[in-house]
């Protein structure tokens, strides 16, 4: 359910509308409409209310509908789910009293909630990042900043996703504080509630501040706008506005027709926000460390082959050797001049990285290296010092080892970039199926199509009519309001079929249309569109980190200091041994001294242990592994869903929609008097069309269509005195008779007489795992209706596999005993707990997670969100409602039970990916540490160098990216593969 409008600014935009209705009220008279029109801007108010008692749609509904019976209410909200309703209303006529009053008045407790503020969320790209050091220092200097609810810091796409009270601090206060911790910050967009969208239009022309002022005024006097901002020096305009009132092509045309003197027409067209996408800024960083690492390479290959390679050719070694002053020789020269560049200039991000690092008082990955390769470049340029100034002395230089060094973490840099790109394909494609352009049909005041024009698919707006050929892409969501074809949704749902759309059929947005022509109406463009919020859900979910990554970011706090203190230790502990001569002098390589080796010692260890894999071990993997299951129909809510659904022992079902196909059809009705069959469905009809959201009501409504002359657009008495009883029926007056709809149960609880044909037509139906309905009038019980829910397809097979996976399944529904444990029959489950309103479906949850159980509960109705909340992996089927999909953890898009099987597989396979990304991190250190220490050099003379301990520690981050992304080959599980889809057929008596 939509919440309501947050920005008390847009009453202003609405007074217009509003005089309107209180003149209607007025009957016409002067006195209202001559009031002056701040009187009743000044008295627009919002309040927000928790209402104690709703249990499904219907309460929410009757509640909505009571508050909306009021003078002076202009509009209102309400959430079951949260037990919440926004109301904005005009005090003039009606108080916050009057409306708690209203509420209780119909049977529920409700409170005032004082001080509501609204939330925002904003996505922030962050520059700098080099290990999980860096982004847990950026998380606790957001979540330090006053009015920041949470923050979440991802190494692997450098993002931060924030919530936060723009009462108390605004995004460009976030970006300050980032800046302030040493990182560069780029705002990405801010998220300002689900009724407000934000664009940025680029205005061209000539203009002046006086003109652009005028542009500003006549943007925000369009019905809907609520903020204007101007970018003063530049060509941006952002708006804020309400997508159900207005859109970007009104902006548009309004700056076009504004005419300034001389200077003609103004251009607008939608703002590129050229270089701030994910895709770019990777392409980028992959462009920079290619380059740096050609560079590199061009100054540390003639160090290496001086120092490694030519020494040994005789001749060249000789001319290498020729003394240049004292004992400083060509060949120092060379690699002295050679490796200053790579330190110096190539290597000075990790100069930069360092002293950002310390200046806030933590170490991270560019404090090792930085360390590291100034220890080896100081030294030898002591020793050509030394040289240079003495006749007799006898030094080696290391710069081929600081050079080497930094060209391997480069390279090491380069490819772990490049890969990481690879991780968030998923999005890149989501993000691509959009098309970038639309027909747009004009149409007359009786819907024939006078013309069409090909538009930018970003100025779609609500209510627009589209035209979608075939072989083009849905452009915006929307249903089919003429022509008939089939859309390939695969890329959206997963589902490889194409499916038929008719009149009526709804289409996403990004989805293919194959052979016929469609004319769409748009109902959500922008942010609300199923292809943005699936984006959405996956970059949260990317965003989100997993509880096993605590670890990481634990090790991390202290790794670096640890390893800074071990290679000193190291270095300490040969250098003395050499000087206390506890080891022969035949262990010193010929070309060096005691010190020389304890320093490469000390270097490497430094160097091989740098933490940089350990950080990218879970996240890596949960952003493939997400972005997989979306491109499989499976949208997982991170990775705190992913880990607590690899670990699921016992799935609850509902049953309706769920195991079923949630797409009741009445199948036989029996008159238990002589009242004629269109009669009795006219009032049964009447009574439960109020109630029509419940998918039993619908049934029946539907069928009762058939004994109306006008099938499509039926006229119901009016049904007074309506009452729902959360999971027996209902009861309302029609025509001044009482009727009640419902089950045996609401019948017995309101003394009502159920003869013996009745009680046998109840037993037949729940047998054949039918759901009967009675109905009474004035008391007396008229008739009979078998309503049938077919199982899903596959509902057995999924049960049977589930068993093979040692998951227990049990069933949680509200329909009657004897039909739960029919359908229980037919698909195979053992437990069934029937007759369960919402919260004892809740109840249920945690007493199974009392048993030891780790529980997903599998649902798709409101009535089930209580217990999906309670769940520690709530699975809601994706055709549900949307306060189910906003309660789950795992949405299922494609609706098939077959997909639970798949989502719980992947998780598996993800987190059995997680566990051997820490084996390859912390097997690089655990074994790296201690060779590159020394320990086996007595024994086997064998010692890492520096420059190999940097590739190792460089190949170690690469390997952990290159397996995370081997989950990109993922499949479900063969035995899916292997199940016939049956036909579904239905028989009415």
């Amino acid at each position: 359910m939509g919440t309501l409008l947050g920005d008390l600014s847009m009453v202003k935009k609405l007074t217009s509308m509003w005089k309107e209705r209180l003149s209607e009220w007025s009957g016409g008279s002067g006195s209202l409409r001559e009031a002056a029109p701040h009187e009743y801007e000044e008295a627009a108010s919002m309040a927000v209310f928790r209402i104690v008692g709703m249990t499904c749609s219907a309460c929410a509904g009757s509640v909505e509908r009571a508050i909306k019976r009021l003078p002076g209410i202009h509009e209102a909200a309400v959430d079951a789910l949260n037990n919440r309703a926004q109301i904005l209303f005009y005090p003039c006529f009606v108080n916050e009293e009057k409306i708690r009053e209203t509420i209780e008045d119909i049977g529920f407790e409700a409170s005032l909630i004082e001080n509501e503020r609204a939330k925002q969320a904003c996505r922030i790209r962050i520059n700098g990042m080099t290990c999980t050091s860096c982004s847990s220092t950026v998380e606790r200097a957001l979540e330090s900043v006053n009015g920041v609810e949470r923050a979440h810091v991802a190494l692997a796409i450098e993002e931060a996703e924030i919530h936060y009270d723009p009462s108390l601090v605004s995004s460009e206060k976030l970006l300050e504080a980032i800046e302030n911790a040493g990182f560069e910050a780029i705002l990405i967009s801010t998220r300002m509630g689900e009724d407000v969208s934000k664009i940025s239009l680029k205005i061209d022309g000539e203009f002046t501040d006086e003109s652009i002022t005028i542009i500003k005024r006549s943007l925000e006097a369009i019905h809907g706008v609520q903020n204007v901002e101007i970018n003063h020096g530049t060509d941006k305009i952002s708006v804020l506005y309400n997508p159900d009132v207005t859109g970007p092509r009104n902006f548009i045309r309004v700056i076009e027709s504004t005419v300034f003197g001389n200077n003609g027409h103004i251009k607008a067209t939608i703002f590129a926000e050229g270089g701030v996408g994910r895709d770019s800024q990777n392409q980028g960083e992959i462009k920079q460390y290619y380059k740096s690492f050609l560079w590199s390479l061009v100054f540390t290959a003639p160090v290496f082959l001086t120092a490694m390679v030519f020494m040994y050719i005789p001749g060249v070694k000789n001319m290498l050797m020729f003394k240049v002053v004292n004992m400083l020789n060509v060949g120092e020269i060379i690699r002295w001049v050679l490796a200053t560049p790579v330190q110096f200039f190539i290597g000075w991000r990790f100069y930069i990285g360092s002293y950002k690092a310390l200046r806030r008082g933590s170490a991270n990955m560019d404090v090792l290296v930085a360390l590291g390769t100034n220890a080896a470049y100081f030294y030898s340029l002591y020793t050509v010092l030394r040289a240079a100034t003495s006749p007799d002395f006898m030094g080696v230089d290391f710069f081929e080892t600081s050079a080497m060094l930094i060209s391997f973490i480069i390279l090491g840099k380069y490819l772990e970039v490049l890969a990481r790109g690879k991780t968030s394909e998923a999005i890149a494609k989501l993000m691509n199926l959009a098309p970038e352009t639309a027909i747009l049909l004009n149409l007359d005041n009786e819907g024939r199509v006078t013309g069409e024009e090909e538009i930018d698919g970003r100025l779609i707006q609500k209510n627009d009519v589209i035209k979608i050929i075939p072989g083009a892409k849905v452009a915006s969501d929307g249903y089919v309001i003429w022509g008939q074809s089939h859309v390939n949704e695969s890329m959206i749902t997963g589902e490889a079929r194409p499916v038929a759309k008719r009149k009526g059929d709804t289409v996403i947005g990004g989805t293919l249309n194959e052979n016929g022509v469609l004319h769409v109406k748009v109902t959500r463009v922008g942010s609300e569109s199923a292809l943005a919020q699936i984006v959405g859900l996956v970059e949260s979910a990317q965003l989100a980190k997993a509880p096993v990554q605590k670890l990481a970011d634990q090790i991390s706090k202290f790794f670096v200091p640890l390893v800074i203190f071990a290679s000193l230790s190291t270095w300490l502990a040969w250098f003395l041994a050499g000087k206390l001569h506890w080891y022969p002098e035949s262990w010193i390589p010929s070309s060096m001294v005691s010190f020389e080796l304890a320093l490469q010692f000390g270097i490497s260890v430094m160097v091989i242990a740098c933490p940089c894999a350990l950080g990218l071990a879970t996240p890596t993997a949960v952003m493939v592994g997400t972005g997989v299951g979306a491109s499989q129909g499976v949208l997982i809510k991170g990775g705190l869903a992913l880990e607590r659904a690899h670990k699921v022992t016992c799935i609850a079902f509902d049953k309706t929609g769920t195991l079923t196909m949630g797409k009741p059809v009445v199948v036989k009705t029996k008159i238990l008097n002589s009242m004629a069959i269109g009669d009795f469905y006219e009032i049964v009809a009447a009574t439960e069309v109020v109630n029509s959201e419940h998918p039993l009501a619908k049934a029946i409504v539907e069928y009762a269509k058939i004994f109306k002359e006008d099938q499509e657009n039926p006229a119901w008495p009016e049904a007074r005195d309506f009452v729902s009883i959360t999971g027996n029926g209902v009861k309302a007056t029609v025509r001044g008779i009482k009727v009640m709809v419902g089950n045996k149960k609401l019948m017995c609880d309101h003394g009502v007489s159920i003869p013996d044909d009745a009680e046998e037509l109840l037993a037949e139906a729940e047998e054949m795992a039918q759901t009967g309905i009675l109905v009474s009038i004035n008391g007396e019980l008229v008739g009979f209706v078998a309503v049938s829910d077919p199982l899903k397809p596959i509902a057995r097979e999924a049960i049977s596999i589930l068993k093979s996976m040692n998951i227990v399944s049990i069933m949680v529904t509200g329909d009657n005993w004897g039909t739960a444990n029919s359908i229980a029959r037919e698909v195979g489950i053992d437990s069934v707990f029937a007759e369960a309103k919402p919260d004892q479906k809740a109840e249920k949850v945690k007493e199974l997670q009392a048993m030891g159980h780790v529980v997903a509960m599998v649902g798709d109705g409101i009535n089930d969100s209580p217990a999906l909340v309670a769940a520690d992996v709530g699975m809601a089927i994706g055709a549900g409602t949307d306060i189910a999909i906003e309660a789950a953890d795992i949405v299922l898009m494609k609706s098939n039970l077959e997909d639970v099987i798949t989502a719980i597989d992947l998780s598996r396979k993800t987190f059995s990916r997680i566990r051997l990304n820490y084996v390859w991190a912390l097997g690089y250190n655990l074994m790296g540490i201690p060779i590159a220490a020394g320990v086996l050099f007595p024994y086997t003379r064998f010692r890492l160098p520096p420059w190999i301990a940097g590739a190792a520690m460089a190949a170690s981050s690469v390997s952990v990216v290159c397996c995370s992304l081997l989950l990109k080959n993922y499949k479900r599980p063969k035995m899916l593969d292997n199940l016939e889809i049956c036909e579904i057929q239905v028989e009415r008596v």
